[in-house]
């Protein structure tokens, strides 16, 4: 065979790698309203930057007809390539070969992928859409998921681990989306559950599909699992670009700073008019963050899952920083277990991958009730409470409006470490509400008053003017400055660049045993 020969085998090899054993699979996949795996890679990559790995990979296994079916690359689609010029590593599950179900071979392919994510401190992108374990070659499949789990644990909190939820993904499968930083889900084909539908009949009598079991919106808005869902798979790869131009490649590095035009001094009268003075008034605190945020640009993550409490990542004077805000206008922003466990994810993260926090706080309290009690707010409220304590990264709070409670410590206060701590001229901290407090403090003496309510607003008035008024916690040291709301991009900005080079480490241990 001549040296042309063999270029044109190897290029024929690879087209039949790339176009897949079955000329009609790529119809089907199309009919389903899905791309394939390389038109996937193609919008998430900068275009010619993809550099596949193992293309011409087969199985070897034998039995159950496997032995007549060996399609190259096995039915997963790995490499690295580039977005917006930073090195990425990807796999993406190709549902025309096996229905994208994982094997002895492809789950090599995969092990090797996270392994070079890893030494190289690059973010690792996965593209899911496989129907879980290959039947077929039984053990073998399933070790091959211990090996992926094993490796997304080691990698967390190295390298950004970013799961693209694009088909079905049964059983074990759905554990390492779960290990991962963050899931992307997309409406109509994207689905995640332990047991289908059929064993949940089966073994509850209860009926539901595919969808209602565990769709793209179950787990958006019930479960919390998916932290962004969109309507399809273009819209879903473009936001994971942006996600991925807001972190830093690893854990040594810090967000890649972008030179903006929102001025760092800008102020905004608008932000009187946001924030009603009334604590009991609500209104949308995603419009304070607008205003705040260079250009009014942030993505918020969770966003129909526990909406009490907003966490977003954005820009501040061309900096990354993570913000966490209690949402007034949902359930008046109460912490509750999903808020909790929201937000101490979030802060986690930020703080294992560099970028600063921005906590705002309009906190009336955590959520009473039998039922919140019964199911562990004590112990998933205390996590993040945890986070936290545990963060080294520059944490910056500010008061809005109300801070009651154990709920305004936990809201990164002074107390539990916070590097600057802010109020607005309108805040209010206390143990609780003036009227709530007045009826314990003063509860005899108002019931032995001749006019009981007068009483009690008088002493409502009293415990306000005594313990509530917006310089109480300042005048103790509790809060560095009470800042004028018009300058706050300002004043977060100055503190941001003075914080940039904290130096904070924990104490010597393995690790720390947060509550579960």
């Amino acid at each position: 065979m001549s040296a042309v020969d063999s270029l044109t085998e190897l290029g024929e090899l690879k087209e039949q790698a790339r176009s897949g054993p079955d000329p009609m699979a790529t119809e089907r996949q199309h009919a389903k309203g899905k791309l394939t795996a390389r038109e996937r890679i193609e919008l998430l990559l900068d275009k010619g930057s993809f550099t596949e790995l193992e293309p011409l990979r087969r199985h070897r296994a034998t039995g159950f007809g496997l032995e007549d079916k060996r399609p190259y690359t096995d039915g997963v689609v790995a490499g690295w390539g580039e977005v917006d010029g930073r090195t990425v590593f990807l796999y993406a599950h190709d549902f025309r070969i096996f229905g994208g179900a994982l094997g002895e071979a492809h789950a090599q392919k995969i092990h090797k992928v996270m392994d070079m994510a890893a030494a190289a401190g690059a973010p690792l992108v996965s593209l899911n859409d496989g129907a879980g374990a290959r039947i077929q070659e039984g053990v073998s499949a399933l070790a091959g998921y211990g090996g992926i789990f094993a490796r997304n644990t080691r990698a967390s909190g190295v390298i950004p681990q970013i799961s693209v939820m694009l088909g079905p993904c049964a059983g074990g499968a759905a554990y390492s989306p779960a290990l991962t930083d963050f899931v992307f889900a997309v409406r109509g084909i994207s689905q995640m559950f332990i047991t289908g539908p059929d064993v949940v009949q089966s073994v509850t009598g209860e009926r539901v599909s595919h969808d209602g079991l565990g769709g793209a919106d179950v787990h958006g808005q019930n479960s919390g699992v998916a932290h962004f869902v969109y309507d399809d798979e273009e819209t879903c790869l473009a936001e994971v670009r942006y996600l991925l131009s807001l972190l830093p490649s690893n854990n040594r590095e810090l967000p890649p700073r972008t030179r903006g035009e929102d001025p760092p001094d800008r102020e905004s009268d608008t932000l009187l008019e946001l924030v009603p003075y009334e604590g009991n008034r609500s209104y949308d605190i995603r419009a304070v963050i607008e205003e705040l945020v260079d250009d009014g640009e942030y993505m918020e993550v969770h966003a129909a899952w526990a909406a009490n409490l907003v966490c977003a990542l954005a820009r501040l004077g061309d900096r990354v920083v993570g913000i966490v805000a209690n949402q007034p206008a949902v359930m008046a922003g109460v912490l509750d277990i999903d808020a909790s466990e929201k937000g101490a994810r979030f802060v986690q993260f930020c703080d294992a991958f560099n970028i600063p926090l921005v906590t705002l706080v309009d906190v009336p309290g955590f959520l009473p009730g039998v039922g919140q009690e019964h199911d562990g707010i004590i112990r998933r409220g205390a996590k993040l409470l945890y986070a936290y304590c545990n963060a080294t990264v520059p944490r910056i709070s500010l008061i809005l409006r109300k801070a009651y409670g154990g709920a305004y410590i936990v809201m990164d206060s002074r107390s539990i470490g916070a590097d600057i701590a802010l109020a607005w001229p309108t805040n209010e901290i206390a143990v609780m509400g003036a009227e709530a407090a007045a009826g314990v403090v003063f509860r005899r003496e108002i019931a032995a008053a001749p006019d009981p309510e007068h009483t009690r607003q008088q002493k409502i008035a009293e415990y306000r003017e005594a313990l509530m008024h917006p310089y109480y916690a300042a005048e103790r040291g509790l809060v560095d400055d009470v800042i004028d709301p018009r300058r706050t991009r300002p004043v977060l900005i100055r503190a941001l660049s003075m914080l940039h080079t904290k130096d904070a480490d924990l104490p010597r241990r393995k690790h720390g045993n947060p509550p579960q």
